[in-house]
């Protein structure tokens, strides 16, 4: 009887054990990623955690769907947008601090088809009618989005096109549609397409940074953030070289390049 309830005994420590979760374990940053940025964000959650004890927990989304997010209450630390005005509109209303505010990259646009030979190096695509759809990211929730309308004022193309067009919520769905081919083309974010300069698949113009306004895009730490420390020590690793390395490897530019 003595060893039967020993091994209950027993049987019920390590059950709970199981439960348990060990003091020391680091609780998660939980970072709202604009969608441009999904690829490079792999890899700075890859160094950051091989350097730093603490986990990354990310969620990607249009800029705009994470503002509303944020706004309604969203228990995010950090917000890495796709523009400058979101993180300006929390601060307004203090709910980012405004010390934490910086820009971690600038980013680049480009216009891309999953068909080897469709998109020549000038954009020329653009004024023929030989494609079927023309993707971009919805102009209200993503600033790529605005940049692509950008280009097509720019160029003249803004009712010629217009009937063409098929938006995605945010710039990931955009890309599937184009890499899908239910549009032939579509304006990208260059961090999506390429890396290292190699362009990844498909043709591509990468569009003059002259035919649209900067893309800055900052990050702010929000103020119901718990982690506060740990959040600022996650914003210094972005301004490191190591994280400008990566950054660089997928085509954003950095302060000083515009």
């Amino acid at each position: 009887m003595v060893n039967k309830a020993l091994h209950l005994r027993i049987v019920v420590f390590l059950s709970l054990l199981w439960f348990i979760k060990p003091i020391n374990a680091a609780e998660p940053l939980t970072l709202a990623v604009a969608s441009n940025f999904n690829l490079a964000m792999q890899h700075l959650v890859t160094e950051y955690e091989a350097m730093h004890k603490t986990p990354l927990q990310v969620s990607f989304a249009s800029s705009g769907k994470l503002y509303a997010q944020i706004v309604n209450g969203a228990p995010f630390d950090i917000f890495l947008s796709a523009d400058q005005t979101k993180p300006q509109a929390l601060i307004d209303r203090q709910l980012a601090v405004a010390s934490s505010r910086f820009t971690y990259a600038y980013g680049s646009l480009a216009l891309w088809s999953a068909k080897p030979e469709l998109v020549d190096s000038q954009g020329q695509v653009l004024h023929r009618n030989t494609f079927n759809k023309l993707a971009l990211a919805n102009p209200k929730l993503a600033p790529y989005g605005v940049a692509a309308l950008e280009v097509l004022a720019q160029l003249g193309l803004l009712s010629a096109t217009q009937q063409r067009w098929v938006q995605g919520e945010n710039i990931s769905q955009t890309y599937q549609f184009v890499a899908s081919q239910n549009a032939d083309l579509g304006f990208v974010a260059l961090s999506q397409i390429m890396y290292k300069g190699q362009l990844s698949s498909g043709s591509a113009w990468i569009v003059p940074t002259t035919l649209y306004a900067p893309i800055k895009q900052d990050a702010v730490i929000l103020n119901r953030s718990a982690h506060k420390a740990n959040a600022s020590e996650f914003m210094a690793f972005m301004q490191s070289s190591k994280a400008l390395a990566i950054l660089q490897n997928f085509g954003y530019q950095q302060r000083g390049e515009k």
